[in-house]
């Protein structure tokens, strides 16, 4: 998995010590080696889609956003998202989807996904634990939306029932191959939605593997899986920072706002 990889990383930097120039850069190229599931390299995707604007270029075509409304369940649909606008919200999220409904169940995208003409920069959040499905609900969407969003920052318990969301956290391996099956081939670009960790350095390695999979703007929520209802507490803005430091891509703070 991921997680092992970097831990055989580390491991390396303490031991190169004692080999050889050629026997160091054998075993860094065996414990560096892109996992199966990165079935592209980075310029094969570019080649495949050319348009499809990364990072900064996204963030700056949709406006260079400040203002952000963020994704709310039963709250953030077209009505909410136009008002919004209409108050300075510079982006909108949709509610969180659920990919296999909205895959699968015409009469869930009809009563769940609505917007217009006039609704852009707009981000369409689902939450998955199926590369397959979530490629599929994504692609639904693609025409109309500036990017797709993963969500991995629900804390709730019926995230825990449905595995998903925050409840990925662990699962570094599923994580990245849910962002890596959408930049390999969605025509529009992912982003994904986090929590942190306690660990200050687990959360910035955390990130750094959701943006080597694809996510090209990263949300932090500065809040841990556990912070909710009466245990909700502040947010760790010095969290996201470190984020912000150690990634190449966008990334928009949550929490304490």
């Amino acid at each position: 998995q991921l997680g092992d990889t970097l831990c055989r990383l580390f491991r390396l930097q303490n031991l190169a010590k004692t080999m050889t120039v050629a026997e160091t850069t054998t075993a860094v190229t065996a414990a560096a080696k892109a996992p199966e599931h990165f079935t592209m390299t980075e310029d094969e995707i570019i080649a495949k889609f050319p348009g499809r604007l990364r990072g900064f270029d996204l963030y700056r075509k949709m406006g260079s956003p400040k203002n952000i409304v963020a994704p709310m369940v039963d709250q953030s649909e077209l009505a909410w998202r136009m008002l919004s606008r209409n108050y300075g919200a510079d982006l909108c999220y949709t509610p969180m989807f659920h990919a296999k409904l909205f895959a699968n169940e015409q009469k869930y995208r009809d009563e769940h996904w609505q917007t217009n003409e006039t609704e852009r920069p707009v981000i369409v959040q689902f939450c998955a634990n199926d590369p397959d499905v979530l490629l599929k609900a994504a692609s639904m969407v693609a025409g109309q939306a500036d990017a797709v969003d993963l969500n991995l920052g629900c804390p709730q318990h019926i995230a825990r029932r449905g595995h998903y969301g925050s409840f990925l956290m662990d699962e570094w391996d599923l994580v990245s191959r849910l962002i890596r099956k959408l930049h390999e081939n969605l025509e529009i670009p992912v982003t994904a939605k986090i929590r942190v960790f306690p660990e200050i350095e687990k959360t910035v390695e955390y990130a750094k593997m959701v943006e080597a999979a694809g996510a090209q703007i990263i949300t932090v929520h500065g809040r841990l899986r556990e912070q909710k209802g009466h245990k909700t507490g502040l947010a760790d803005w010095a969290k996201i920072k470190a984020v912000k430091d150690a990634v190449s891509v966008p990334v928009f703070a949550n929490g304490n706002i």
